[in-house]
């Protein structure tokens, strides 16, 4: 299979250009060894079932062997021998700190107890995400969001976008997985499927070596997924999941799942962003449930893309998080972050990107035009409450968001005259 470009490309070069070592990290199947061997030298792969057992007494008596090969080598799967850790870190140094020796990936993150040293200027952390609408080459790329943040003259109008809804609701259910792209498209439909099982039959106890149930995991994984893109409290998706009476569970019980799930990488809330133009009682807090693809929450809700053309409400919630998707792979390299604003008011913004130096937009996620006029008056409100904010207290004052922007499941991209810009999402790129 021919490999597709990935905005991790560039991230990874830099980095083995400034460190020693690289560890990339992510959910498990979005592409990350194939990213690494594109520019590394030399490769072991731990979870080799002919040499595993080899590798791993070898790991356990002097590590160092395994670091030995032509640069950058890289070390897939390093999480089975945390000892390969410190021995990476240990060979950094000794070479003075010499750029782009080691390639580290890994699907669910280690326990700190088993590693004495974080490789704080020696090992450099980035992250994978599934393959965004761009990576899979199903956006057309028309727009740039980095372009969108630098040039304040950038013209996006006119910009378009191929997909329609029910394509839209056909990638949301293929999901980012680089495997899907040499598939059918009836076959590629069944890898969140088996995504979703691999996790909860295997993953979910492996992560940490504590074994967990099973349907208790798909249990808690489909109420999550018909809470997505939500601030649904703890007791209510806890009681989503025992309200059958096949399954009880306490909260520390769901805590304990949700928190390997994270360790996974398969859920990833958000969190609020709580600026102060209100006070701290009117602004939600509670984190968005969301996951690291929109196939997780098809797959785990048993429901298809057939089935979704009829419930576009229900595929409305999809559509964020194929949106949040997107958006950070796009802006991986800018150090970015996502939160949302929601407020007892009714005042909100599906989503802010938050870059790391200051900039950020207000982003209303749309799938379709006609809610585009309600999404824009909720961003120009937001953005008139900073504004008075900003009168009322100027020594502290809030930056103005950068961008406005709605995210649409629409065919063409503009700027409107109150300045918000629409962008479909099929026409976006990094």
């Amino acid at each position: 299979m021919k490999y597709l470009p990935r905005v991790a490309d560039k991230m990874l070069q830099e980095r083995l250009e400034a460190f020693g070592a690289v560890l990339i990290e992510g959910p498990k199947w979005t592409g990350k060894t194939t990213t690494a061997e594109q520019q590394a030298k030399s490769v072991i792969k731990m979870q080799d079932p002919d040499k595993r057992e080899e590798y791993l007494t070898t790991a356990s008596a002097k590590p160092s062997l395994l670091l030995k090969g032509e640069q950058p080598r890289l070390i897939d799967e390093w999480q089975d021998a945390p000892m390969l850790w410190d021995a990476v870190r240990t060979a950094v140094d000794k070479i003075g700190g010499t750029p782009g020796q080691y390639i580290l990936t890994g699907s669910n993150t280690i326990d700190k107890d088993k590693i004495h040293h974080t490789g704080t200027g020696r090992i450099s952390r980035m992250k994978m995400y599934p393959m965004s609408l761009w990576e899979s080459q199903d956006s057309s790329g028309e727009v740039s969001l980095h372009e969108l943040f630098d040039n304040p003259d950038y013209d996006i109008d006119g910009a378009s976008s191929n997909l329609d809804i029910p394509d839209l609701i056909k990638v949301a259910c293929r999901g980012g997985w680089p495997a899907t792209l040499q598939l059918s498209e009836k076959a590629s439909m069944l890898i969140a499927k088996d995504y979703v099982n691999s996790v909860c039959n295997n993953d979910i106890s492996a992560v940490d070596k504590k074994q967990r149930n099973p349907k208790v995991a798909k249990q808690i994984m489909r109420s999550y997924a018909r809470n997505i893109s939500t601030i649904a409290k703890k007791t209510n998706i806890l009681a989503d999941i025992t309200a059958s009476g096949e399954i009880t569970i306490s909260m520390d019980t769901f805590d304990d799942y949700v928190g390997a799930l994270e360790k996974l990488f398969v859920i990833q809330d958000i969190d609020a962003w709580c600026p102060s133009i209100r006070s701290k009682t009117a602004i939600r807090s509670m984190p968005k449930r969301c996951f690291s693809d929109p196939s997780i929450a098809v797959a785990a809700m048993g429901v298809n893309a057939e089935a979704l053309e009829t419930q576009l409400k229900t595929f409305g919630f999809i559509f964020e998080q194929m949106c949040v998707r997107d958006l950070k792979a796009y802006t991986a390299d800018f150090d970015s972050h996502i939160s949302y604003y929601r407020d007892r008011y009714g005042l909100e913004a599906d989503l802010v990107l938050h870059l790391e130096d200051g900039r950020y937009a207000l982003i209303e996620c749309k799938l379709g035009s006609r809610e585009i006029d309600e999404g824009s008056e909720h961003l120009l409100e937001l953005k008139r409450l900073i504004q008075e904010h900003n009168k009322a207290e100027k020594q502290i004052p809030l930056r103005e968001p950068d961008l406005l922007i709605i995210l649409t499941g629409g065919s063409m991209a503009y700027t409107r005259t109150d300045g918000v810009k629409v962008i479909p999402l099929a026409c976006l790129k990094d």
